[in-house]
């Protein structure tokens, strides 16, 4: 089920005997997560619910789909599985990125080298560090389907966070995109945008862009704030302008990514000039004193 950007694509796998889902979408999209299942499911029941990666527009509707499926079994990768026991969400990335996730409970984890059955179809679970370093992407060999997750999309792949902390980030998506080679999947359903099967061209292109990120971090540096400005509008649609100034200042990531890169400039200009890029590039606009999404 192909989402918008605020939440992550949802993979529904009907089997003989059982159901599942892969990713949940973002909260403020959780009833219609559940709605989408529904229709799909009819009188049928869902019996296990996978995430690729616990970013909030992954697992932003798992506290959704347990409510309204009691027996519900959900699987997530182990890297993070203490954090989600404590409910730690300040760990798990959701205050530093100033959205929302209800909390959730987990049955099991998604170790990487085992297999999951989603369905009738055994899928392999592989690690896929980058975007996400506990993050996994499923792949299943008959058909030679790949669930990637944000570790590859049609045009290029997620923020790759650790980067932004001064940690390790760009090998690890090298190394992803190698694993992703290797398996040689004919069709791939991202976590975000529409499946596709021309994998060499989407593989070239996310090489590419990486080449660019690691010649020069603070491209991606700068690519991270307005993908961060974007989803708070994707999230609220309209904004007054000193607000989301306000937004920024309590928000982790905006803080330490404009002092380890843009430190030179103020940080209200430089939130402006995050804006100023996403309204000249169609994804923004100003009305007044506010906004928008666009």
């Amino acid at each position: 089920m192909e989402r918008g950007w605020l939440s992550s694509n949802n993979v529904l796998c009907t089997g003989r005997d059982a159901t599942a889902v892969v990713d949940s979408g973002y909260f403020l999209h959780q009833q219609q997560t559940v709605a989408l299942v529904q229709q799909a499911l009819g009188v049928r029941t869902l019996d296990l619910l996978v995430n690729t990666h616990l970013h909030s527009d992954h697992c932003g509707g798992n506290a959704a789909l347990q409510q309204n499926y009691p027996d519900l079994h959900t699987a997530i990768p182990p890297g993070q599985a203490l954090l989600v026991a404590d409910w730690d969400p300040v760990a798990l990335s959701y205050t530093p990125t100033g959205q929302h996730c209800p909390r959730f409970s987990f049955d099991s984890t998604l170790v990487p080298g085992s297999s999951v059955a989603l369905g009738d179809q055994i899928w392999q679970v592989f690690c896929a560090p980058g975007h996400d370093p506990n993050a996994v992407v499923l792949f299943e060999p008959i058909s030679r389907t790949l669930i990637s997750g944000d570790a590859l999309w049609q045009n290029g792949f997620g923020v790759i966070f650790p980067e932004l902390e001064g940690e390790s980030g760009f090998a690890e998506v090298a190394a992803t995109l190698d694993l992703i080679e290797t398996l040689e999947p004919q069709i791939v359903i991202p976590g975000h945008g529409p499946m596709f099967s021309e994998i060499q061209d989407a593989i070239a292109l996310a090489r590419k862009r990486l080449d660019g990120f690691v010649r020069d971090p603070r491209k991606h540096a700068l690519h991270a704030g307005k993908v961060l400005v974007k989803f708070k509008l994707l999230e609220v649609q309209r904004m007054a302008e000193a607000e989301l100034l306000t937004w920024a200042r309590a928000t982790h990531y905006f803080t330490n990514v404009h002092h380890r890169y843009f430190s030179e400039t103020q940080d209200a200009a430089w939130i402006a000039s995050l804006v100023d890029d996403l309204v000249r590039s169609g994804a923004a606009r100003r009305t007044g004193n506010d906004v928008l999404n666009a």
